[in-house]
C-alpha cells in the first residue's frame, strides 16, 4: 500500500482560467469540486480501495521554519502506487479534476510513503543484531 500525506495552501480566490467562472475559495473549489471530481474518476476507471483516512485544518506550526504555510493536510491510502499513478494520469483525471486542484491550491506537496514489509523490517533488525554480535 501507499500513502500520501498532502499538504496544501489554498488560494483566497479559486483561480479558473474562465472569466466567467463564479467566485469562490480555494477551499471551496478544492473540497467541493476537486474532491467529487476525484471520486467519480476513480469510480469510472473501476479503482477501489482508496481509504481518505484524515483531513484537518493547520493549527499551527510547533517546530521548523516559517515557509512554506499550509492550510490543511490529508492523509490517504492507495492499494499500490500503480493504482494512484493509473488515477492520476488518466485523460479523466486530467480534464475533469486536474483543473479545480490548479484553481483551488496556492501551494501543495504531495509526498508518497510506504512501510516496508515486516519480513524486512524483521530481516533488517536480525541482520543489524547478528553483525553487532
Amino acid at each position: 500500500p501507499v500513502t500520501m500525506l498532502n499538504l496544501v495552501t489554498y488560494n483566497a480566490e479559486a483561480q479558473y482560467d474562465e472569466p466567467a467562472a463564479p467566485t469562490i475559495t480555494g477551499a471551496e473549489a478544492y473540497l467541493k469540486r476537486y474532491a467529487p471530481a476525484f471520486n467519480e474518476v476513480a469510480a469510472e476507471l473501476g479503482i477501489e480501495g482508496i481509504e481518505l483516512v484524515y483531513v484537518g485544518a493547520v493549527a499551527q506550526r510547533l517546530v521548523g521554519p516559517a515557509e512554506p504555510t499550509w492550510d490543511a493536510v490529508a492523509i490517504v491510502h492507495y492499494p499500490d502506487f500503480s493504482t494512484l499513478r493509473k488515477l492520476l494520469e488518466s485523460p479523466q483525471y486530467l480534464a475533469k479534476a486536474e483543473p479545480h486542484r490548479h484553481a483551488a491550491l496556492k501551494a501543495w506537496e504531495f509526498i508518497a510513503t510506504f512501510q516496508p514489509a515486516a519480513e524486512r523490517r524483521v530481516d533488517a533488525v536480525l541482520g543489524q543484531t547478528l553483525r553487532s554480535s
